[in-house]
């Protein structure tokens, strides 16, 4: 079910004050009953619709920070995590880590990959390419078995493997991420 934005709070209170039912406005903004119950319970005892302070780790960044960071990594689209973090103090002087910064641009749907790279085939490398196929269509398995095609993969297990990369926004324009 949906959470209710502040001013629906308002507008169930008063409805609420108004003497309308706890169930039907619980079917009025598509929430449980109990939503409703609690939200009333919570404005008789405090006075007010707003969230209590919630437990947890308190964000380091502001979000005219996080537009500053998205904004960057935009423009910048090589620069690491780690470099941004680097150069950007968190609120109340606390330095941030660059798993902030990925945490922060994930959630504007940007995504760290390695930048597309593809042959330039000309329109000759394209006839030849088509001719050796047309060459070699009838071949047997035996003519075959002295070719061997491969795909050249890389593995780092153990270590940074250096390779650059770009932050890009998911699924725009059919860009895939390697």
């Amino acid at each position: 079910m949906p959470r209710l934005t502040p001013e629906q709070r308002e507008r169930a209170v008063g409805r609420l004050s108004a003497g309308d039912d706890p169930e039907a406005v619980a079917v009025a903004f598509n929430v449980h009953l109990s939503t409703v119950y609690r939200l009333q319970q919570r404005f008789v005892n405090t006075g007010s619709t707003a969230d209590t302070q919630r437990s947890g780790r308190p964000r380091v960044t502001t979000q005219r920070q996080d537009r500053q960071t998205l904004r960057h990594h935009l423009r910048n689209r090589f620069h690491t995590a780690n470099e941004t973090a680097r150069n950007t103090i968190g609120s109340h002087l606390r330095p941030i880590s660059g798993q902030t910064i990925r945490r922060r641009l994930a959630e504007r749907d940007l995504q760290n990959c390695r930048p597309a790279r593809g042959l330039v085939l000309t329109q000759r490398h394209r006839m030849a390419r088509q001719q050796w196929a047309q060459d070699h269509i009838n071949w047997n398995w035996r003519q075959w078995r002295n070719f061997l095609f491969t795909d050249e993969s890389r593995f780092c297990i153990s270590h940074v493997d250096g390779r650059v990369r770009v932050w890009r926004r998911r699924g725009i324009l059919g860009i895939r991420c390697h």
